[in-house]
């Protein structure tokens, strides 16, 4: 007789499917960690969930436009139903469009959803990088998902352009005869991958197919994989959290993934996905059959590319075609190199400068900071960016010199729409390219360190409540609430690194290197604001009648 024991048979037929599997696979207890994974809850964090969720969408309405669009660039005639652009030669990737515009059902809805979904989603990310970099989520273990972030972002605005160009309308055309110039402007390679891209001479009658293949296919799976990727060191390094009593870099306050924070992001999935449905619904983006086929030889009038390719349009049409009258001779920006070759450096330099400028510094800070404090410890708690003035004006220093440049993107609607000259406006975004990002810089320290002033004010004497109050010697003070003690956490617990100098090395010298880290350790620490210590407290406290006021009975002064 058999001893074994019986196992255990569920009452339910999804419970008996289930079991099924997990004897097959083992998932039970991947599930069961996992879904006691906590999660701490703030606002601030919806942004990588929302760009997270426009990927999906993408997904999902991508993979509807691809049963109904002929990326191919041969000539046909159009004979649809949009009337005013009938017996016109077109190429059949715009015919396709049309079609799906104005004859598939819900085309027209989906194409707009595509559209606007992926505007979200590299908003999303955009946003989310900015709230990584201004709260330090960058900093040890995280400068890998960091990069990662990064790159995310880069491939976010390559599957955008690529997808962009697919209608081979006029509009999109002329984003792709820039691409082409800025190819060709890159020394000795650049029209041998002109030629390769565009199937030869632009332009050419394989770039639409060659795009097609890099937007459903080589993007999306490096994208997924990448997300996937970020998601696990997410869960492996355990979520950043902001500053608050219980909260420290060794435990995570929140809540747990199942079933909390599960039917949470189920619920926000479903709000995101109604709002980019109710906006693809309402309003009209990217009317191609307003533009007509693409023609190499006409150009629109206050055409703009998308907001995130924007900023490389503005470079290119911020920079002078001519350095000005040297030695009697108008210097253009261009000259002869390695033989045959011609360095347009007027293409060039604002195609390739800026951009490597900004995802140079983007991609390295995480070690440049980590070089200037010596900080190797790991950190799960965030900044608030007022606490870390010099990094939070770095960042707005960055930001503005991408808001110049995608401002100038727009030049010549600025100048129709508020009726100035467009050499004018030209001149006023040459000077901002250079003396706005140091203006952003200088006004954000000093707000930062002024908001830490206040703080630390507050910290040390309560909360201003407009109450005047006469005391029996004749002396008038104003009233201070006293904070609670969550509040006044928040404003007296805080790394405050100090200046760290020039230390030596193994041989006892202090080398060049170590003197450049200590000038710009001087550079980021030098307007410090400590934070208020228990001491301080203490004293305040010890001297101040705020409290013993607002808790005594009213005298009627």
């Amino acid at each position: 007789m058999s001893n074994a024991s019986p196992t255990y048979q569920p009452p339910t037929k999804v419970g008996r499917i289930a079991d099924f599997v997990d004897q097959r696979t083992g998932l039970s207890g991947v599930t069961r960690e996992f879904g006691r994974k906590i999660f701490p809850d703030h606002w601030s964090f919806m942004f990588g969930e929302v760009a997270l969720y426009c990927f999906v969408i993408l997904l999902l309405s991508g993979t509807f436009l691809t049963f109904f669009f002929n990326p191919s660039m041969a000539e046909t005639t159009y004979d649809g139903s949009y009337v005013p652009l009938r017996g016109m030669d077109m190429s059949v990737a715009y015919q396709s469009s049309l079609h799906i515009s104005f004859e598939i059902r819900g085309g027209m809805f989906m194409r707009q959803l595509h559209h606007w979904a992926a505007l979200l989603f590299v908003a999303a990310m955009s946003v989310h990088m900015l709230r990584v970099f201004f709260t330090g989520a960058f900093r040890k273990p995280r400068e890998i998902n960091w990069v990662i972030g990064g790159v995310l972002l880069i491939l976010g605005m390559a599957e955008g352009f690529t997808g962009y160009s697919l209608p081979d309308d006029l509009l999109s055309g002329n984003g792709l005869r820039i691409i082409d110039g800025v190819i060709k402007s890159i020394p000795v390679i650049g029209t041998w991958i002109s030629f390769f891209l565009f199937g030869g001479e632009f332009p050419g009658n394989a770039i639409i197919g060659r795009l097609y293949v890099l937007h459903i296919l080589l993007i999306p799976a490096m994208i997924l994989g990448l997300v996937a990727l970020h998601l696990i060191f997410v869960v492996v390094h355990k979520h950043t959290q902001y500053p608050g009593p219980g909260r420290n870099d060794r435990n995570v306050v929140g809540y747990p993934l199942g079933p909390v924070y599960a039917a949470k992001a189920g619920g926000f999935f479903f709000i995101v996905f109604g709002v980019l449905a109710a906006i693809a619904a309402a309003f009209t983006i990217n009317p191609i059959w307003n533009y007509g086929p693409y023609d190499p030889s006409p150009v629109s009038a206050g055409t703009q590319p998308d907001w995130y390719i924007g900023w490389v349009d503005g470079a290119l049409r911020l920079m002078p075609g001519v350095l000005g009258a040297l030695g009697g001779y108008r210097q253009h920006l261009e000259f002869v190199v390695f033989g045959q070759q011609t360095l347009t450096l007027n293409v060039l330099l604002p195609a390739l400068v800026p951009a490597g400028i900004v995802f140079t510094v983007l991609f390295t800070y995480p070690w440049i900071e980590r070089w200037i404090t010596k900080d190797e410890r790991e950190h799960h708690v965030l900044d608030r960016p007022r606490n870390a003035p010099t990094r939070t004006a770095i960042g707005m220093a960055g930001f503005t010199f991408y808001c110049v440049m995608w401002a100038a993107a727009s030049s010549d609607l600025i100048a129709t729409h508020f009726h100035v000259a467009l050499n004018d406006v030209t001149y006023w975004l040459r000077a901002l390219f250079f003396i706005g990002p140091v203006i952003a810089f200088v006004v954000t320290k000093r707000i930062a360190l002024g908001l830490q002033r206040k703080d630390r004010e507050i910290a040390l004497h309560g909360r201003e409540t407009g109450r005047i109050v006469r005391l029996p010697h004749g002396e008038f003070i104003e009233v201070h609430a006293p904070l609670d003690p969550y509040k006044r956490y928040r404003l007296v617990t805080f790394d405050s690194p100090e200046i760290l100098p020039a230390q030596p090395n193994a041989k006892g010298v202090v080398d060049r290197r170590e003197r450049r880290r200590a000038q710009l350790s001087k550079w980021f620490f030098e307007d410090r604001v400590a934070p208020v210590t228990q001491a301080e407290l203490e004293a305040a406290h010890a001297h101040g009648h705020h409290e013993a006021i607002e808790s005594a009975p009213s005298s009627g002064h």
